[in-house]
């Protein structure tokens, strides 16, 4: 059975550490609390976060060599779930979601793509960031896609994710 590789990335307009930032820093753990407890979520495959100081990572181009920027990697049992999660309407996450522009930059990239895994497969940063870069150049396709225009894990396009389906969105455990 598929999961969903789930990549989100965006470019701070000010370096961590500094004010502006301040408020989306001190709500990425309840986020990633919130996510971990979500129902459909099954794991982070990397580092919880990518950190822009570490020396390890690549990073989509958009990022450039002199500004900081974030990137999640997380696997789900189905889009659905991910984009329940994504757009709750309350919570740390939806929050952070909603002042996201007084931390980011406006993108001209996609600020998430998603893909389909089987079950045996970790994604990798690299990975991530090449299914990034496919979404940027060559649009939705069954190899990197986003709500508007999802596919299933055959492959075949989907209608649109516009609003959350009628799931359980009770926290785990």
């Amino acid at each position: 059975m598929a999961r969903v590789a789930f990549f989100t990335f965006g470019v701070l307009q000010e370096r961590i550490g500094h004010p502006q930032t301040k408020g989306f820093e001190d709500r990425t753990p309840g986020a990633f609390a919130e996510a971990s407890a979500a129902l459909g979520f099954i794991d982070y495959p990397q580092e919880m976060v990518a950190r822009p100081d570490n020396p390890r990572l690549v990073w989509p181009a958009a990022k450039g060599p002199d500004r900081d920027a974030m990137m999640t990697l997380s696997l789900w049992k189905d889009l659905e779930s991910v984009f329940a999660f994504s757009y709750a309407r309350q919570g740390i996450h939806a929050d952070a979601l909603r002042l996201r522009k007084q931390w980011f930059l406006k993108p001209e990239w996609p600020n998430y793509v998603a893909w389909w895994v089987a079950d045996d497969h970790q994604p990798t940063w690299q990975e991530a960031v090449d299914r990034h870069h496919l979404l940027s150049v060559r649009g939705p396709t069954a190899d990197a896609f986003d709500f508007h225009t999802p596919f299933d894990a055959t492959g075949r396009p989907i209608g649109a994710l516009r609003r959350p389906i009628a799931l359980d969105l009770t926290p785990r455990g």
